[in-house]
């Protein structure tokens, strides 16, 4: 068990953590058709994250949260400013400023000798979940015990947050993310702001893909923000459990994924690992296949009940 703690359970917590902040934001995106701004947002804050890092010289919380949330506006606003005056498709729109501003920031990484604190193109795109361990555990006390939670890596430390703050927002805008999401205009002519709830939205997905950005990378955030709650979206038409469906979607994708990646190569006899949050992405692509074949709207149950 101690064992376990320490090799194995920060990087397990923050692959649970990551999933399940995203999967939950995820349904906001879904609901209201923009699936897609989740991809674009968790590429547009790399520049953000290197911006933070030129500036302050060091990988600290606050300025890569602030550069990450910054970048992520940014590119909302040009999405908006590229459809108004280019009068192109959405999805068009956040083709081009995502993978634009993606492309500056891997150029900022490589210019800017960011690559010397692991701020490199593998980092973003596969993180650096294995290499999240816990020495000062020393048993299922140390799960409760002040001293040692202080020495739990910080990427874990800052995803339980980020989950925290994602279910407080969600918990007090309920009721308004829920009647902006399905109903803008009566949300709108009732004195709601829909704008400025996508603001909010937009804030909380931000946060969250900059957390999970360090831990699980960039591969992992789009495949977050999208497959839990697509999953939910094939089980349910009831609001209220998208939400719960999305979060046990979202658990089983970070557990399984990160279990499969031990047991997989073990069972095949490889010589190697697999990346974790690979193993994740895969994962999840499993439950959607099985939700949209099993699940009461499913291929399966047409067939048979034809």
């Amino acid at each position: 068990m101690t064992l376990f703690l320490q090799l194995d359970f920060a990087a397990l917590s923050a692959a649970v953590l990551a999933c399940t902040a995203c999967g939950l934001l995820g349904n906001l995106l879904l609901l209201t058709r923009q699936s897609l701004l989740g991809d674009a947002i968790s590429h547009s804050v790399l520049p953000g994250l290197v911006m933070g890092f030129i500036v302050t010289g060091t990988r600290a919380t606050l300025p890569m949260v602030l550069g990450a949330m910054a970048a992520a506006v940014l590119a909302a606003l040009l999405i908006s400013l590229i459809r108004r005056l280019a009068r192109l498709e959405a999805g068009a729109a956040m083709g081009v400023v995502f993978s634009g501003m993606f492309a500056l920031g891997l150029v900022l990484i490589e210019v800017s000798g960011a690559r010397s604190v692991d701020l490199d193109v593998d980092c973003v795109l596969y993180g650096q979940l294995e290499a999240l361990i816990w020495p000062a555990a020393t048993g299922l006390s140390s799960l409760w015990d002040p001293v040692a939670l202080a020495d739990m890596p910080q990427e874990t430390r800052t995803l339980a947050g980020v989950l925290a703050l994602t279910l407080a927002g969600l918990a007090l805008l309920w009721k308004e993310l829920r009647l902006a999401a399905f109903d803008p205009d009566f949300a709108a002519s009732i004195g709601f702001a829909p704008r400025g709830l996508s603001l909010v939205v937009l804030v909380l997905v931000s946060v969250a893909c900059v957390a999970a950005f360090w831990a699980v990378g960039s591969i992992l955030v789009i495949a977050a923000l999208v497959a839990p709650a697509a999953i939910a979206r094939l089980l349910t038409d009831d609001y209220r459990r998208q939400f719960l469906l999305s979060a046990a979607a979202a658990v089983l994708m970070g557990a399984g994924g990160y279990g499969a990646a031990i047991l997989v190569p073990w069972l095949l006899g490889l010589g190697h690992g697999l990346n974790a949050a690979g193993m994740m992405a895969v994962v999840a692509g499993l439950l959607l296949a099985l939700a949209w074949a099993f699940g009461p709207y499913g291929r399966v149950r047409r067939v048979s009940v034809a």
